[in-house]
């Protein structure tokens, strides 16, 4: 900590109201305002008041909790008209005092700064203001007045921030390349909010991207934010650019955003902005940093088609009105030889679809077209055709492929937006489209119980691998299986599968433990909890118990079933039941996920040869 000084006295970074060449002077010449006079959400009259204040909250290593910078925030005094900083920017912004107020709030960020060797101290500005700063400073002249604030260059990064689209982005390059050669750094804030773009981030190398809160938020349930902070976190290790997770508010959101390797944090979990700046993080946030447990990732609902909707495979053809004639619709036909379907629509709604194999196959023949060829074409369209919504997802495209009227596989059918005609698709594209759907979702996500599959299974176990991080890898099978399956059928058995999934899910904690579905009746998870030894035997227990609530009574009174073992031999097979079998993984004990798996594999089957449901093999 510096020694400290009469803060008051430091001479502000004063640019809006000095031409260059001129003596600095206060930003801003207030005249003593007459609160009779002057509206309450009047800025000139808060600035001229003096009554702004700046916090400071911490930027936090996330691999080892050590506060690095601070961000300096304005807050206005309490029961201030202007509720709140938001508000204050915008009033700023309608009343044309908005680089003023910038101005005051770097002042005061600076004014009231406790410097500390190593840590950084990030200033708000719009990108205007940077630009109209070096204009009438110069770089230079920017650097001296830091300086004689107290506070030197080098620990000072300008943050870019969101109250202003950047504009001329070559202008705020420039000026920014002539600060960084005084030391001066810079960020990019909110990232991923509306105004920010990868141009900016592109042309302006800043040395530091603040991932926009809203991203953050949740992160620990929504795969798609996931997938979007991943998209930054490659691209900042192509720019070099140290990204900072701004929002981090829950202890889940926290352990994500430090396994995704995103070195900076701030937000309330680590620690809120206040007047004198905190020295350390929050001891939850330090718990959570030190802790080592690798969290869950949320993983895509592949299985149910995530956001793919039949607009993948909608084509826009031009509609043709009911009372166009046979000649004319074979006219059409002729003149675009690449259309297979045309879609009769009134005013907007579809009102029939006329396939071109169909209406060929007629038009060919002897005395057609002079017997039919003037009257209306509707005469010879599907009048009831196939009309789907054009954001029907994979489940509703699933149930028309196997529904009993399979006309739309060679005559097409048409897709509605809001019941207005929104194009055709085809049944091949259809088909195609729900295929790669499963497939995907098959390498992803198991479509019974919508568990991960074996790719995130096998990713997770490597994320354990690469963190040297302790833990359980506990695989489950059902026994007496296929008896049950083929004695109540398919149907009875999938949920005998949904069973043991839930069963598993229900008992682990979502934070720490990765169930995921190998297929059929296997299951592998993967446990960070201490107590996992007992919340396997708490597992075996429910799915005992409550397995038999899918045997009908007759079974329930006898203990079990006859059924065909797997040589064809009928006998009595008892309820089904649970297996499992576990492994504790020590640090550098396998390197691969495969060889984990073998090894779960190994105990789950000597879980199966015992009595006692639960086998934990032995140490290596």
């Amino acid at each position: 900590m510096a020694p400290h000084t009469d803060l008051t006295q430091r001479a502000p970074v004063c640019w809006r109201c000095a031409p260059t060449g001129t003596p600095h002077r206060p930003a801003l010449a207030v005249p003593a305002p007459v609160a009779s006079e002057i509206p309450a959400t009047s800025v000139a009259r808060l600035l001229g008041e003096g009554t702004l204040r700046a916090h400071y909250q911490p930027i936090v290593r996330l691999d080892n909790a050590e506060v690095v910078a601070h961000e300096s925030l304005i807050r206005l005094p309490a029961g201030h008209a202007l509720r709140n900083p938001d508000e204050l920017f915008h009033a700023a912004r309608e009343q044309g005092a908005l680089v003023c107020l910038e101005q005051a709030c770097l002042d005061e960020g600076l004014r009231t700064w406790r410097s500390v060797a190593g840590r950084l101290l990030f200033l708000n500005l719009s990108a205007f203001a940077v630009v109209e700063m070096v204009d009438r400073l110069s770089a230079a002249g920017v650097a001296r007045a830091l300086e004689a604030a107290g506070v030197p260059p080098s620990a000072v990064v300008i943050e870019i921030t969101e109250h202003d689209a950047a504009g001329d982005i070559s202008r705020l390059v420039h000026a920014a390349t002539q600060i960084r050669a005084c030391g001066v750094r810079f960020a990019l804030d909110d990232f991923g909010e509306g105004r920010s773009s990868l141009r900016l981030w592109a042309e302006l190398r800043p040395d530091y991207v603040k991932i926009d809160k809203y991203f953050v938020a949740g992160i620990d349930a929504d795969p798609v934010k996931l997938q979007i902070v991943r998209g930054l976190i490659r691209f900042a290790e192509i720019s070099g650019t140290h990204l900072v997770a701004e929002g981090i508010e829950t202890e889940a959101e926290l352990r994500v955003v430090r396994d995704l390797g995103i070195p900076l944090g701030q937000g309330y979990a680590l620690g809120r902005p206040q007047a004198e700046p905190a020295a350390q993080v929050l001891p939850t946030a330090q718990a959570v940093i030190a802790s080592g447990v690798i969290s869950v990732l949320p993983g895509l609902a592949r299985a149910g088609g995530g956001d793919v909707t039949l607009a993948r495979v909608t084509t826009w053809v031009d509609p043709q009105p009911p009372a166009i004639t046979v000649n004319e619709l074979a006219d059409v036909f002729q003149a675009h030889g690449a259309l297979k379907a045309i879609a009769l629509v009134d005013r907007g709604q579809p009102v029939g679809l006329v396939n071109r194999q169909t209406f060929n196959d007629s038009y060919s023949r002897p005395f057609f077209k002079e017997l039919y060829g003037r009257l209306p074409a509707k005469r010879f369209a599907n009048t009831n055709p196939l009309v789907l919504p054009k954001h029907a997802g994979v489940e509703a495209m699933t149930e028309v492929l196997i529904s009993a009227d399979q006309r739309y596989l060679s005559e097409g059918f048409i897709v509605t937006e809001n019941g207005q005609y929104a194009g055709l698709g085809s049944g091949q594209q259809l088909v195609r489209l729900v295929t790669e759907v499963r497939i995907e979702a098959a390498r992803h996500a198991n479509p019974l119980t919508f568990l991960p599959g074996n790719i995130p299974i096998n990713e997770h176990i490597q994320r354990l691998l690469r963190a040297g991080r302790r833990f359980v890898a506990c695989y489950a099978d059902l026994n007496d299986f296929k008896p049950f399956n083929d004695h109540y059928g398919y149907w009875q058995g999938d949920e005998m599968i949904r069973l043991a999934a839930r069963t598993l899910v229900s008992h682990c904690e979502p934070q720490r433990d990765f169930v995921g579905h190998v297929g059929g009746d296997d299951f592998m998870v993967l446990f960070q909890s201490d107590d996992w030894e007992q919340r396997c035997r708490s597992i075996l227990d429910s799915f005992n118990a409550r397995a038999r609530g899918l045997f009908d009574e007759p079974a329930r009174q006898r203990g079990g079933i006859d059924a065909e073992d797997r040589h064809g031999v009928r006998r009595f097979f008892p309820f089904t039941t649970l297996s499992l079998g576990a492994i504790v993984i020590r640090p550098g004990q396998f390197d691969k996920a495969d060889a984990v798996a073998s090894a779960a594999a190994a105990a789950k089957h000597k879980a199966k040869m015992g009595s006692q449901g639960l086998v934990v093999a032995p140490l290596c």
